[in-house]
């Protein structure tokens, strides 16, 4: 690790040039660690559709060149001078997760998920807390943004926000499919554990059977929820969901309407609806099929624009509550690791989700989850 000591790091990236423009691996040179930051050997990093709509140049992220990636994985190779007494130490284990601002009310309270800064810090903020938000710079001298949610983990070599740092003891192989745990599982399982709460007695609808919907699904299952129906318009997914526990599986290109198939078997409507397809009219239609008193989470974000269309009166009479969920509220560095007991213990099988590939087929993996041949791709650095 002789190229540690100095300055400047070469490594490969996938970099997105301007909006709409694809992901192009290059050869991108790394501006030296900050106090706060660490240096991380990438091991893997998951592929997830908020790193899609950043390609596309449907998200405010500050500027391009950019480098996606919020779903890192890897080794410590190198700690910022701040950080001697963080008990993190080089050679450890991590799993990357989002930043949060830690000083607001949400994150004293332990629901950094709720940080009332969360979106300026991990979408459009400053490297570090600081003035820079570039983290590193082509050959040519361009800055390329490397802070996107405090890691940018689509690259070999990555500095990353100590904030966005969960320490993992296990073998740096289950890395290939823990990696996710920063953002798909965790927050479709927190959604469950933290926010909803449902009793064993409750009905939950999952719209949306991605990774989100799918962790969503098998948290939902260890709470022993009994009514568990999942949505989605892929027959692969739906064979899934039901062999990891959903009681009712709907394809939502069905002859029938969801609506009609959910108030058949449920008359007055369901405890909680999660969405995660970030659909205005999905969401429109699972908040109407909540029962009195019940609450939907919506977990996918609707693209700018979108109305979601709801009944005033039927939210006012029937008592309906609508949430918006980031990061499942939860408190990564204390939540991730209990997601990781549940894996270990059989409860959370992730590891049937994944697929690794080679960052240079990025845009396979790519094709893979759209078409819903795989759940979540893993890229392998």
């Amino acid at each position: 690790m002789g190229f540690l000591a100095e300055k400047d790091i070469q490594t490969k990236a996938l970099v997105v040039e301007t909006p709409g423009a694809p992901f192009v691996l290059k050869d991108v040179i790394l501006d030296e660690i900050q106090p706060s930051e660490l240096l991380v050997d990438i091991k893997y990093a998951g592929l997830c559709h908020t790193d899609l709509v950043v390609q596309e140049g449907k998200m405010p992220i500050g500027s391009y060149p950019v480098i996606p990636g919020h779903e890192g994985a890897g080794v410590i190779l190198k700690l910022g001078t701040g950080l001697q007494e963080s008990g993190l130490k080089v050679g450890d284990r991590v799993i990357l997760s989002y930043c949060s601002c830690l000083n607001c009310s949400a994150c004293k309270a332990g629901r950094k998920g709720a940080c009332e800064n969360i979106a300026f810090i991990n979408f459009g903020g400053s490297r570090g807390g600081g003035e820079s938000e570039s983290a590193a710079r082509l050959p040519n001298g361009q800055a390329i943004r490397g802070d996107f949610f405090g890691q940018s983990s689509f690259r070999k070599f990555a500095t990353v926000d100590a904030r966005a740092v969960v320490k993992y003891d296990g073998p740096v192989e289950n890395l290939s499919f823990l990696a996710p745990m920063g953002c798909g599982y965790m927050t479709g399982a927190a959604t469950v554990m933290n926010v909803l709460k449902p009793k064993p007695t409750s009905s939950v609808a999952i719209f949306g059977l991605g990774a989100v919907g799918l962790s969503a699904l098998m948290a939902a299952k260890s709470e022993n929820v009994q009514d568990i129906i999942a949505i989605d318009i892929l027959e692969s997914r739906l064979e899934m969901a039901a062999a990891m526990g959903a009681t009712k599986t709907i394809n939502a290109k069905g002859a029938e309407p969801v609506e009609g198939v959910i108030r058949e078997a449920f008359p007055s409507g369901v405890n909680f609806v999660i969405d995660t397809t970030g659909s205005a009219k999905v969401i429109s239609s699972g908040i109407a099929l909540l029962a009195h008193g019940g609450t939907a989470a919506v977990v996918g974000t609707p693209r700018p624009g979108d109305l979601i269309e709801v009944e005033a009166l039927d939210m006012l009479i029937h008592c309906k509550t609508v949430l918006g969920i980031t990061g499942g509220y939860c408190d990564p560095q204390k939540f991730i690791p209990g997601l990781i007991r549940l894996f270990e213990d059989g409860s959370f099988p992730i590891d049937k989700l994944c697929k690794t590939y080679p960052p240079s087929e990025i845009d396979h993996a790519i094709k893979d989850m759209k078409s819903g041949k795989v759940v979540k791709p893993v890229l392998a650095w």
